[in-house]
């Protein structure tokens, strides 16, 4: 995948949009957010380091230790919390199917969670 389809793919999510709080539109190094419009929590950073494509993506503890050792592309989240974000660098050994996986993941984590309702009664 490439930045426009890393983008593409996190705007399929319901309320997902791009912002560019860090850098203008137009560098080519810029860090590319994808945030949830319900409370503006950010699921993936995309961004160039090194020449290589990164995603940050936030991801439960556990699961983010067990990806850390499946994949040698999976690395404790750049410039994030390390216990709770992944960074994927593209190109490597995450097949593509299991990076949408965790893109959905990290949307999961921050969308707006519903308010359950009250029992009568209670």
């Amino acid at each position: 995948m490439d930045r426009q389809e890393l983008i593409d793919y996190c705007l399929a999510f319901p309320e997902a949009y791009e912002d560019y709080p860090f850098d203008s539109i137009t560098d080519p190094g810029k860090w590319t957010l994808m945030r949830h419009g319900g409370n503006k929590k950010s699921f993936a950073l995309i961004y160039e380091r090194g020449g290589r494509l990164c995603i940050n993506l936030k991801c439960d503890p556990f699961d983010a230790s067990f990806l850390r050792q499946a994949f040698t592309d999976v690395t404790p989240g750049y410039h994030m919390d390390k216990t709770h974000w992944n960074t994927v660098t593209l190109g490597g050994d995450v097949p593509v199917e299991e990076l949408k996986q965790m893109i959905w993941w990290s949307y999961d984590l921050i969308k707006p969670k519903r308010k359950g309702k009250a029992i009568a009664g209670d």
